[in-house]
């Protein structure tokens, strides 16, 4: 074997286990954190955002009731929602009324 195909699969796997360790989040952070849902802007929501959307930045309008922002622990539902029944961001997903 040549030295450029011994070294390229080392490179290879030192890519991936960077990658992949760069996506983790940190779990320090993560304990800091709340999912608060209807408090996203459009297209700002961390992730799965309930029918018709897939994950993070998908939302379809502002306040989405079934979309999620993180937020710090304590402050979801002191954070302002237009669409909440409450005015306020919920700890789980709120159905949204017609007008």
């Amino acid at each position: 074997m040549n030295s450029i195909s011994t070294k390229l699969p080392v490179a290879a796997l030192a890519i991936a286990l960077g990658t992949a360790f760069t996506a983790m989040p940190d779990a320090a952070q993560a304990a800091d954190k709340e999912k608060c849902y209807g408090v996203a802007l459009k297209g700002k929501n961390d992730c799965a955002a309930g029918p018709g959307t897939t994950c993070a930045g998908t939302s379809k309008v502002d306040y989405q009731g079934n979309a999620w922002s993180y937020v710090a622990k304590g402050s979801c539902e002191k954070t302002v929602s237009k669409t909440s029944p409450t005015g306020h961001g919920q700890l789980e997903a709120f159905k949204e009324t017609k007008a």
